[in-house]
């Protein structure tokens, strides 16, 4: 008995999953257990995913970032331009698209740049300076964009990076086509992964826990807590410059007023559903993995009901207390 509460307790998010799971393929198994809503269910959130990886590290060191959403507008915007001009000027879709991702991941490696300034070298505090950034970035990528969309010049290459992917020829979906993988997909895994090797086997991963378990005590022994906190938001900015660059060539286009508009909610909810505790000090990145599934999953339950999409938000709110409340008994 104590093994197996020993188990949930370690593995709480991944019950709930299983749990959730279980019952939407019994309540509809003609519709959530069709290949092609299983791929959209994770495809939809792959976003969120990269960038909820990327708050995993930051909120690991105590801190906390309001600014994703607005910070992957203005790089997707940026973006875009870029593209715009180069095939206006007379260049090719592939080079204006290979340099309109360089871009897009530039500048929010850039822009995570200066907000970890402002927090480890600045001494201003995260919600703050990460607030500033939210009003900020996104004020800047509507004044870009007139308040209104930047469509992509490119009719053929970049679309095809948000549509295409790799097929599996043994899974069919329902027009008779093979399932495809995305682009999107095979980042979300693969940033995973460097977000796994950079927390649990690199320095920096056990500098960012000593940090945010205790500031004062890591200082005392030797550990840079300056450049623990820095390089968290620096990798978080460039995790979201990937981010944007799922979303930017899957809509072929940035909205700057609704681009990434409250991904910084679903982020933090997936990584604290994910187990990782708000106060800092711990981090678990299978967690947050299974925290964005979690909230696909959910959000697929609401749409299934009925649900309001303005209500949407009420309930993952109300999620994120929960969890931080059960975070909270944990450590009492």
């Amino acid at each position: 008995m104590k093994r197996v509460l020993g188990f949930v307790q370690r593995y709480d998010v991944l019950v709930v999953f299983a749990l959730l799971f279980a019952v939407n393929a019994i309540w509809q198994p003609g519709v959530f257990l069709l290949p092609e809503n299983l791929r959209n269910l994770v495809n939809q959130n792959v976003a969120v995913g990269i960038i909820a990886l990327g708050m995993t590290l930051v909120i690991a060191t105590g801190g906390i970032d309001l600014s994703v959403g607005s910070l992957m507008a203005l790089s997707a915007a940026i973006s875009v331009l870029a593209l715009d001009k180069l095939i206006a000027g007379g260049g090719s879709e592939a080079t204006a698209s290979a340099v309109a991702i360089l871009v897009c991941v530039g500048a929010g490696l850039v822009l995570g740049v200066a907000n970890g300034l402002m927090v480890a070298f600045g001494r201003v505090a995260p919600f703050v300076a990460t607030l500033v950034g939210l009003v900020a970035y996104r004020s800047l990528c509507m004044a870009l964009a007139d308040g209104g969309e930047i469509r992509s010049s490119s009719s053929q290459v970049f679309p095809s990076l948000g549509e295409g992917g790799v097929p599996l020829p043994f899974v069919h979906i329902a027009g008779g086509g093979p399932l495809i993988i995305t682009w999107g997909m095979l980042l979300f895994v693969a940033v995973a992964i460097v977000a796994s090797l950079m927390l649990n086997r690199m320095v920096f991963g056990r500098y960012s826990v000593a940090t945010g378990s205790n500031e004062q005590a890591a200082r005392y022994a030797g550990v840079n807590t300056r450049a623990a906190k820095f390089w968290a938001y620096a990798a978080l900015g460039l995790f979201t410059g990937i981010a944007g660059v799922t979303v930017e060539t899957r809509m072929n286009s940035v909205a700057s007023s609704s681009m990434g508009l409250y991904y910084e909610l679903d982020a933090i909810a997936a990584v604290v559903i994910g187990g990782t505790s708000l106060r800092g000090g711990s981090g678990r990145i299978w967690g947050t993995v299974v925290g964005v599934l979690l909230l696909g999953v959910i959000t697929n339950m609401l749409v299934t009901l009925g649900v309001s999409v303005y209500w949407q938000g009420v309930v993952k709110g109300a999620i994120i207390l929960f969890a931080a409340l059960m975070q909270r008994g944990r450590a009492e």
